[in-house]
């Protein structure tokens, strides 16, 4: 009995040291602190949104939509000869963990939105989203958003601000 308690202190004490470096690593660039903004983003998708495009300005990616297809939040494309056939997202996904992150961190927000009335434009299109595909689709849209959303945000260094629906 004695061993299972020192293991769970042990696992107790590695989460509070993994916790505080978190914090300090979002502290430490204010790009996080800026990302940290987004709807469904948290400090783990922040952190991993700033190493995958925030090489963004060393031109790793040319546009958002390629940043988030690398991650795999858009449907594969197969163009040849000027036609154009978009398939499924595919199998093989080179940043499967950081989708997944971006997909809950999205289905968190979802959530939570669909609960009550919407404050922002951007809610405004979540429930109609989800009204039209359901949760599972526009989670993978919001998280296809929210990529696109963070390149621009790194490239052009603004903040954001969700655009407030106006009082009736």
């Amino acid at each position: 009995m004695d061993f299972f308690r020192t293991d769970y202190l042990e696992v107790i004490k590695s989460l509070a040291v993994y916790e505080d470096n978190l914090e300090k690593s979002i502290n430490d660039y204010s790009d996080c602190k800026k990302l940290l903004k987004i709807e469904g983003v948290g400090p783990i998708n922040a952190i991993n949104l700033y190493i995958a495009l925030g090489c963004a300005e060393l031109g790793t990616f040319s546009k958002g939509k390629d940043a988030s297809a690398c991650i795999g939040l858009t449907p594969l494309q197969h163009s040849s000869g000027g036609k154009t056939k978009i398939g499924s997202i595919g199998k093989h996904v080179k940043n499967s963990m950081m989708r997944s992150q971006l997909i809950t961190g999205a289905m968190s927000c979802i959530t939570q939105v669909v609960k009550r009335e919407a404050r922002t434009t951007k809610e405004k299109w979540i429930q109609g989203l989800v009204e039209r595909c359901g949760k599972k689709c526009a989670a993978v849209a919001l998280a296809n958003k929210t990529v696109r959303t963070a390149f621009a945000m790194l490239t052009q260094g603004t903040e954001y601000k969700a655009e407030l629906i106006p009082a009736k």
